[in-house]
């Protein structure tokens, strides 16, 4: 368990054209060349939108897209990604451009074929998705990501990737699939892997959400429900799970009503740490987290993630 500084430093060499003209101003990371499409690069195919109505969280409608890598094999299957905010995750001028990612990775093997499926939040009270979101938000986004109860982990494992496999095979070893997201969609992933480590033991968490979003007071009506800002004390409280996690955040996010983001990603890092150590010190048998962590200097934005993202999945699925 590190920062990942050192990893900086490399990637910098490989970005340095774009960045030798003038001095880097925070929150800039050029994307590398590991992110744009290359001519001589076959090109997986990236299939949707498609759209999904759910049981499990009523009345929502969600779009979603899957990737096949080239050289799929039904007989072989590969491994899985899954990330949220699908609409940002595969948006060609973003800074994620993960179907790119996978395709510069996968030709060069420094990661095994890979199924990615991008899944948007769900949309309440329409019957289809509504086509003026572009990249934007969903309504039933809040609702679904900050929230600590499994009710989109069932909708994920119980619904949509079975529905994903009718077509398209990926692999059940946990250790080969993993799920990711930003900001509400990183902690969304991380309740995934929390719930349901059999199904997910990678998490990838970009500017994760980890405050207050999802906390409802009681009311005459409901009781108290939990914000993330709960996982610290869950992760030092509860028996450690199988999970291997990169943290990605940046020094100048969020400072608002809900919370500070950054230190609530310190906290996450801090509480992981911690379960470990005091696991090793008592000798308690079973899994350890597996973490390593990277704080960039920006803002609440996918950027420093992008930039991340390929060394991130070769640490996560490297052969």
């Amino acid at each position: 368990m590190r920062n990942w500084a050192w990893m900086g430093l490399c990637l910098s060499l490989v970005a340095g054209t774009a960045m030798a003209g003038e001095p880097r101003q925070p929150g800039e990371y050029p994307p590398t060349q590991d992110s744009v499409p290359h001519a001589d690069v076959a090109k997986g195919k990236l299939i949707g939108p498609l759209e999904f109505h759910s049981k499990v969280i009523a009345d929502t409608v969600r779009r979603y897209w899957i990737y096949v890598p080239v050289g799929y094999d039904p007989k072989d299957p590969p491994n899985l990604l899954v990330f949220q905010d699908g609409q940002r995750a595969t948006n060609p001028n973003g800074p994620l451009n993960i179907p790119v990612v996978l395709d510069n990775l996968i030709a060069k093997g420094d990661i095994p074929k890979t199924i990615g499926v991008f899944i948007t939040p769900g949309n309440l009270g329409t019957e289809h998705y509504p086509d003026n979101l572009g990249t934007g938000n969903p309504n039933h986004r809040a609702p679904e990501y900050d929230a600590l109860s499994d009710d989109y982990t069932r909708m994920l494992l119980d619904e949509l990737l079975p529905t994903v496999a009718k077509s398209y095979k990926f692999t059940d070893d946990p250790k080969r699939r993993a799920i990711g997201g930003t900001s509400s969609g990183a902690i969304c992933s991380f309740t995934v892997a929390w719930h349901r480590p059999d199904a997910f033991g990678n998490v990838i968490s970009m500017i994760g959400s980890y405050t207050s979003i999802g906390y409802h007071p009681a009311t005459a009506d409901h009781p108290m429900i939990p914000g993330g800002d709960l996982y610290p004390g869950l992760i030092r409280r509860e028996p450690i799970r199988p999970i291997k996690i990169f943290l990605q955040d940046g020094t100048a996010d969020l400072n608002n009503q809900f919370g500070n983001w950054h230190l609530a990603n310190e906290q996450m890092l801090s509480s992981l740490q911690w379960a470990n150590a005091n696991a090793d010190a008592k000798n308690v048998p079973g899994a350890r987290y597996d973490v390593r962590y990277e704080w960039g200097d920006g803002a609440h934005s996918d950027v420093h993630g992008g930039w991340l993202l390929p060394s991130i999945l070769r640490w996560m699925f490297g052969k």
